[in-house]
């Protein structure tokens, strides 16, 4: 977390917390979700203004935590900011090392993912990967890549639900409908 940040946490304590604003979809892209889009229906049906300045992309990612809920947060100074995630917490990024003997995988945020434990695929087709780093989903364009490795059986390979992975993995999806429960 920023320095700004926790500097704000000590001076404001007391701010609440926002709710349906920010996004991450299952590309690893930020939404913006203003109340019209709110109004217009749940993420991803209505997904917003997509992120693209890099330096509010990169503070975003600097300050990107988790609760004791498993609800993923903003936090921007002195207000955490809950996300909306369209299927996972991490979005990941599976390459091949340059040598293309293995394959490096990252998170949507830029840090290194560390060892697959197992991967999941769900009824769509979604790959999804048990990391050191945490649970998340490969973005769509590094499936090939991705097919790759679990064709060199790099990954032990198990089917899922969609449905039951926030319960299995410990993540909301949606802080915001959480609090409605």
């Amino acid at each position: 977390m920023d320095d700004i940040v926790k500097a704000a946490l000590k001076k404001w304590p007391n701010v609440p917390h926002c709710y349906g604003w920010l996004a991450l979809d299952a590309r690893g892209d930020w939404y913006l979700r203003d109340e019209p889009t709110q109004a217009a229906g749940p993420f991803p049906q209505s997904k917003g203004q997509r992120v693209v300045h890099d330096k509010l992309k990169d503070f975003i990612c600097r300050n990107y935590e988790c609760d004791e809920r498993g609800a993923w947060f903003f936090q921007n100074g002195p207000q955490r900011v809950y996300v909306e995630l369209e299927a996972s917490p991490w979005v990941m990024g599976v390459q091949r090392t340059a040598d293309g003997a293995g394959f490096t995988i990252a998170t949507h945020i830029g840090e290194p993912v560390g060892a697959v434990r197992a991967a999941w695929v769900d009824e769509q087709g979604r790959l999804f990967l048990d990391t050191d780093a945490g649970f998340g989903i490969v973005r769509s364009p590094d499936m090939a890549v991705a097919a790759d490795a679990v064709d060199a059986n790099e990954w032990p390979v198990h089917e899922c639900q969609a449905d039951s992975l926030p319960a299995r993995f410990g993540f909301l999806l949606s802080p915001q409908g959480a609090m409605r429960t």
